[in-house]
């Protein structure tokens, strides 16, 4: 049977699996690059790197946090180091450079350093299910069923053509699925980012090799956050 099919034929029931990490540790990736200012730091993982075993591996999630992410945050440091943009928030200079043929590397470092705090938040070892009643009349409304909501999020991820990610994003009283190329994301765009898969090699190469669909299949199926999704309604 398709894995992909798997997935949504029936949405399963929350999984609860070991985290590595008390409630204190675990933080909010996203609000904390939010707050944060130049210089920036890698901010910490919300759940312990085993924590979406076994449709995510320890290694992948290691690899991907400590050496991936960081080195969109030293980029990041390194391009608006006695620039303007050192005084904006994060998202401000994601607005500020995209777009800009002269100002592409600060745009991508600094689009993936965010894209990747709010990756992390965007999964937890406790996800799939439906999403909170709020968030579920909305999508009900947007694609007529979460079912087809998540088909359709799916599809999209696997019609990606190289790097990218692949959204859940609101547009004014929508729900969107929003495909993006490079470091690209909704807020170029002036949506509002629900949720986000990561679609680079590097998200999944190490489990999955060439086996994109069954990455995507887990994601959606399993590890999909959505409390976070819901709380990035406001």
């Amino acid at each position: 049977m398709n894995a992909l099919k798997m997935a949504w034929t029936a949405p399963p029931t929350r999984q609860t699996m070991e985290t590595g990490m008390s409630a204190g540790e675990c933080g909010i990736c996203t609000s904390t690059i939010e707050a944060m200012r130049f210089p920036y730091e890698l901010p910490p993982l919300p759940y312990g790197p085993d924590a979406l075993r076994p449709l995510i591996s320890g290694n992948t999630i290691r690899f991907h946090h400590r050496e991936h992410h960081q080195r969109y945050i030293d980029g990041l440091n390194r391009g608006i180091d006695d620039t303007e943009f050192g005084a904006m928030p994060l998202r401000a200079v994601i607005r500020a450079t995209a777009g800009k043929p002269e100002t592409a590397v600060i745009f991508n470092n600094a689009a993936q350093a965010w894209n990747h705090a709010f990756y992390w938040d965007s999964l937890t070892p406790q996800g799939g299910g439906l999403p909170p009643p709020a968030l579920r009349k909305m999508i009900d409304a947007s694609f007529g069923s979460v079912d087809a909501c998540l088909r359709q999020l799916a599809h999209a991820a696997i019609a990606q053509f190289g790097t990218g990610w692949v959204w859940l994003a609101r547009d004014d009283k929508k729900i969107r699925v929003v495909r993006t190329c490079g470091a690209d994301n909704p807020l170029t765009r002036e949506l509002t980012p629900l949720l986000a898969i990561d679609l680079w090699e590097h998200a999944y190469y190490l489990d999955y090799q060439n086996r994109l669909e069954d990455h995507v299949s887990g994601v959606i199926g399993r590890l999909v956050n959505w409390d976070f999704a819901a709380k990035n309604l406001v």
